[in-house]
């Protein structure tokens, strides 16, 4: 019997680390949309169905130690994997677990119901059957008000590309090997057929990003992304048409500025749009209008909404922290659904705020230069400078931060860079999330975080050079791999001296340091 049901699992999936699963997170998406969110004030159960790697499982354990968590993968490399990091972190609030959709469905193991279930790219790669599974594991154990996550490949934005996944799946097929290898012989075909003035690829120019990808691009993502033979992007009335049978309602979108409008849908499209009464509809009309091919979609389960005064309130509490410094902050806010300026004024006067600390969007809009502004245009800075990579916001209770659980896991990551640099992100009990890191900065953090009192550049420059050079890395210079301890350091030094101007205070301000 195949236990994979069409699933490539001979390979192991990428180590992302997916913000917009955390539960604060969630509430922001529910109070922004203005509806009501799950408590986040005492304890909470949370749940992640298809966990690949299990790094977001693991730092949003550790980064919520208020809550207790399960996660479940069929792929046994990735429980085993997943459950290594708990182990190294001492984690206590994880449970790891081996099941398929329909055994969770079930109800094989015994659970509780929870507070949040989340699904990071399953919905459209699984059969018709397990997504039935998971329309039905949802129905048994959300508790009502809880929120559900999922994001997946949607239509139309895929309509041109539903061609070549299937190309690449049929080689695989005609020329069976490891996941890997069919990907390599299949990206290679499909070169020579591009090379070939291939109508298909010629009439389709939307296709050369994904082209150059499948040149270069991981073997592990790409395997996962396009070698599952039940693979079927979904509109978003086929998704929440399925959620409805849990009792789901679509709550906003992931993407935060998806929730104004008006940043994205000039008159005209709004027109269009609102040509179909049904919400479900009019939502899918927005990808229509967008082309959109993924989509990260909430939903909750007793959707209830707020009044004006009710969701100023929640607002209120939300928490907004800077992640670049003051000076690198650019009133161009590049976002995935546009670019927009902001005013000098408001976001000048917020930003000063933040360098000092992090605040709440109440203490923001309490300041003299915002008060006119009021809580509801806040929120939307909060938005877009989160959008544009230079802010977080977070909605997590507000409890009190205990950075102990966050420290140990964050040594646990940093201890990965020996093996693989995968795991990019640190965690932070202030956002109760994590936050990007790379391999330099990972390195940066091991040192400071086990050295006390001062530590001079030169020094720290010293011992993350030694680290890298256990690791067989080298600096380049023009191109040109570097071979003496001097004239690596010399190349590595200033990207440490940025690392400890710019990273180490904003890792103090979010608890990370």
């Amino acid at each position: 019997m195949d236990w994979t049901a069409g699933y490539a699992s001979d390979i192991e999936y990428t180590a992302g680390f997916y913000a917009e699963q955390g539960p604060g997170f969630l509430n922001l998406v529910c109070a922004l949309n203005g509806y009501e969110p799950p408590s986040l004030s005492g304890k909470f159960t949370y749940f992640e169905l298809g966990f690949g790697r299990g790094l977001t499982a693991n730092v949003l354990a550790a980064s919520n130690p208020n809550g207790r968590f399960y996660a479940a993968d069929f792929n046994p490399a990735h429980v085993a994997g997943a459950d290594a990091l708990a182990a190294a972190a001492q984690l206590t609030n994880l449970t790891l677990l081996e099941n398929s959709f329909e055994e969770l469905a079930r109800g094989d193991v015994d659970l509780p119901r929870f507070d949040y279930i989340t699904l990071h790219g399953i919905y459209t790669w699984v059969t018709a059957e397990n997504r039935a599974h998971i329309v039905a594991f949802i129905n048994r154990y959300l508790k009502p008000g809880g929120a559900v996550y999922t994001s997946y490949n949607a239509m139309p934005g895929w309509a041109g590309a539903q061609p070549l996944q299937r190309l690449l799946v049929e080689y695989g097929d005609a020329f069976p090997n490891r996941s890997n290898a069919e990907m390599d012989g299949a990206a290679a075909f499909v070169e020579r057929l591009s090379a070939a003035q291939s109508g298909y690829i010629n009439a389709h120019p939307s296709l050369q990003p994904r082209l150059e990808t499948l040149k270069s691009g991981s073997r592990n993502y790409l395997v996962h992304e396009y070698m599952h033979k039940h693979w079927q992007p979904l509109y978003h009335a086929d998704v929440a048409r399925d959620f409805a049978q849990a009792k789901m309602e679509f709550a906003g979108s992931a993407v935060l500025p998806m929730a104004y409008p008006a940043l994205y849908l000039s008159p005209e499209r709004k027109a269009v749009m609102e040509t179909f009464p049904d919400a479900v509809m009019q939502e899918t009309l927005k990808d229509y209008i967008l082309n959109t091919g993924f989509r990260k979609d909430v939903f909750v389960r007793g959707l209830r909404k707020m009044s004006p005064v009710r969701q100023a309130e929640v607002l209120s509490q939300v928490g907004l922290a800077l992640t670049v410094p003051r000076g690198a902050v650019s009133l161009e806010l590049k976002t995935t659904v546009g670019t927009f300026n902001g005013m000098p004024e408001l976001y000048g006067a917020v930003c000063d705020a933040l360098a000092v600390r992090p605040h709440t969007l109440g203490e923001l809009a309490a300041l003299p230069q915002v008060k006119a502004h009021g809580i509801v245009s806040v929120m939307q800075v909060a938005v877009l400078l989160s959008a544009s990579g230079q802010a977080v916001a977070y909605l997590n209770g507000g409890g009190k931060v205990d950075p102990a659980t966050t420290q140990k896991m964050n040594a646990a990551l940093v201890q990965q860079v020996r093996y693989s640099d995968e795991f990019q992100v640190l965690c932070s009990p202030l956002v109760g999330s994590g936050i990007g890191a790379n391999l330099f900065e990972r390195c940066v953090y091991s040192v400071l975080s086990q050295k006390k009192g001062t530590i001079y550049l030169d020094a720290l420059t010293r011992q993350v050079w030694e680290m890298l050079s256990a690791l067989g890395r080298r600096m380049t210079r023009d191109g040109v791999a570097l071979e003496g301890d001097d004239d690596n350091m010399a190349e590595l030094r200033p990207r440490i001296e940025e690392i400890v101007r710019d990273k180490v205070p904003m890792w103090q301000q979010l608890k990370v340091l």
